[in-house]
């Protein structure tokens, strides 16, 4: 235990409470006074600590040609009319420009084909550090129109069988919405298991079944010569999925007959 001296001690010990917790706690009492005592006011200047820790880097952490991006994380899907400003943000770091990019550029392979490698490993990157980025990400990233990178995702994705992980597909926002043909296709065109659908498609097997039950739904009032209004009163869905069900049900029975 450190020996506490008189004067010495008066003189130096304050130098202690230099701390930007410290400054945050006096800002807090400042501005907003009937927050709560003193604990309530410390435990807030900590929460805001530990936002502001976990949203830097050093820079040594950055490399030539990577970028920190702001993506929402895999763990908050939306909810209905939930502002960005409401959702859990997670700090991923981006490699922006690779020298397999340079090579590509080299080798003239095409502009579009350039753009979809990116665009691929953006997303994956972005899932492994545990968050997901829209079209509009990737458009502000690679400056491109969101509307092209968005097309050229969904007709990777419907060429290949693949989900790219993003928050069109993932969280199922924007056009992204061939998750559902892939996850029905590899259920009841390839036999896989939900559990290695989920797998494959970076869903939660709950998804999964949830998805591959409204395709039974909308497949049961089809055969009840049910229209797609009916099914949709029916169901409590809307109309166009409802149709997004029966065009993949058209093109998976056009595969097991």
């Amino acid at each position: 235990m450190v020996k506490r001296q008189g004067s010495t001690y008066r003189e130096i010990s304050p130098q202690k409470k230099k701390t930007l917790e410290n400054v945050l706690v006096y800002r807090i009492q400042k501005e907003f006074p009937r927050i709560g005592g003193p604990r309530i006011q410390q435990l807030c200047a900590q929460m805001i600590l530990e936002v502001v820790h976990e949203h830097m880097r050093p820079r040594e952490h950055v490399k030539h040609g990577q970028v920190l991006w702001m993506a929402v994380s895999v763990k908050n899907p939306p909810k209905r009319n939930q502002p960005l400003t409401e959702t859990h943000l997670v700090p991923v770091i981006l490699d922006v420009s690779v020298p397999a990019d340079i090579d590509r550029v080299l080798d003239k392979v095409h502009y579009l084909e350039r753009l979809l490698a990116k665009a691929l490993r953006l997303c994956n990157q972005a899932y492994e550090q545990g968050g997901l980025l829209a079209n509009s990400d990737l458009s502000e990233i690679l400056q491109r129109r969101w509307s092209v990178i968005g097309h050229l995702l969904a007709e990777y994705e419907h060429k290949t069988g693949k989900v790219v992980p993003r928050r069109a597909t993932l969280h199922d926002m924007g056009s992204g919405i061939t998750h559902k043909r892939i996850i029905c296709w590899k259920r009841y065109v390839e036999g896989k298991s939900p559990e290695d659908v989920a797998c494959e498609t970076y869903h939660s097997l709950d998804a999964v079944d949830r998805y591959l039950g409204q395709y039974d739904r909308v497949h049961h009032c089809r055969q009840r010569d049910m229209s797609a209004e009916q099914t949709a009163y029916m169901l409590n869905c809307s109309l166009s999925l409802v149709q997004e069900y029966l065009s993949i049900e058209k093109e998976i029975e056009g595969q097991t007959t």
